[in-house]
Formats: structure tokens, C-alpha cells, sequence
């Protein structure tokens, strides 16, 4: 998995998709969470080690794994550490994000949920 880029991650979500009967929104969304957390994994984390996505019955997961240790940080944390604007968009886009750790890196899912987004 390693050298995955984000438009090949793009490309293979949009394919996942095209079978389901998702709207334009949730398409857009998905690509975003997509090329965010694959961008971050290959400038913080030394590249992609495992992506994943899967439609479950009320959401799309998108799993994206790497083999860094070191979590996402959000915006201002400290405030002169530049970035983390990429997670707090797919927090934002995300019903519901998980990080698990181990010994080889940590994965992120991010749940996006297939009904139309909370007013």
C-alpha cells in the first residue's frame, strides 16, 4: 500500500460508490475525508499503509492506516504548531471518527453518515 496516492485513493472511493445510490453531497464529502486523511498520512506519517472503503448499512467508513504512532492534532494545539485544520474538516464532515493504535502505526476511520447532513 505504500506510495498510495490520494487521487488513486479518490479514484478507488469514487468506484466503491458508483455502486451505491449515494448522492452528490455525500460523493464530495467522502473524496474530502479521503484526500485529507491520505494526504496527512503521506506528509506526517510516511506514507499510507492500509486504506479501506466500505458502505455500511447508514454510513461510509473510510479507513486509512499508517505507521506513525503520533495522533492527529486540531488547530492552535500549541498555537504556533501550523496544520490541523485537514482533521478538524473531517471531524467536521464525519458523524464519528476512530483512532486505534499498536505496534505498527495507528488507522483512522471516519464514519460519514449517507442521510442528509444535520442542519
Amino acid at each position: 500500500m505504500t506510495g498510495l496516492r490520494s487521487a488513486d485513493a479518490r479514484r478507488v472511493a469514487r468506484e466503491v460508490l458508483a455502486a451505491q445510490d449515494v448522492g452528490e453531497r455525500v460523493l464530495d464529502d467522502v473524496l474530502t475525508v479521503v484526500a485529507e486523511l491520505v494526504t496527512n498520512a503521506i506528509r506526517h506519517a510516511g506514507g499510507v499503509t492500509g486504506f479501506r472503503v466500505r458502505c455500511l448499512p447508514d454510513a461510509v467508513a473510510v479507513e486509512v492506516s499508517d505507521a506513525s504512532p503520533l495522533l492527529p492534532v486540531s488547530p492552535g494545539t500549541p498555537a504556533s504548531t501550523p496544520g490541523g485544520f485537514g482533521w478538524l474538516l473531517v471531524n467536521k464532515l464525519a458523524h464519528r471518527t476512530e483512532i486505534r493504535t499498536g505496534r505498527d502505526g495507528k488507522t483512522i476511520t471516519a464514519h460519514l453518515p449517507l442521510g442528509a447532513p444535520a442542519a
